[in-house]
């Protein structure tokens, strides 16, 4: 873990499925990119909440 990370709770609708996942990101735009990159861009972020 780096300097400053945090801890999101993010929740994703992919082909109509809903996903819920812990990232760790220094910062909600962060940690959106990283759902992104791991799901693909026609991933949608539904809620985004620190933990």
């Amino acid at each position: 873990m780096r300097c400053g990370t945090k801890c999101f709770v993010v929740t994703v609708e992919q082909k109509n499925e809903i996903i819920t996942e812990e990232v760790a990101a220094r910062s909600q735009i962060e940690a959106r990119k990283i759902v992104r990159n791991r799901y693909g861009g026609d991933a949608k972020v539904k809620s985004l909440r620190k933990r």
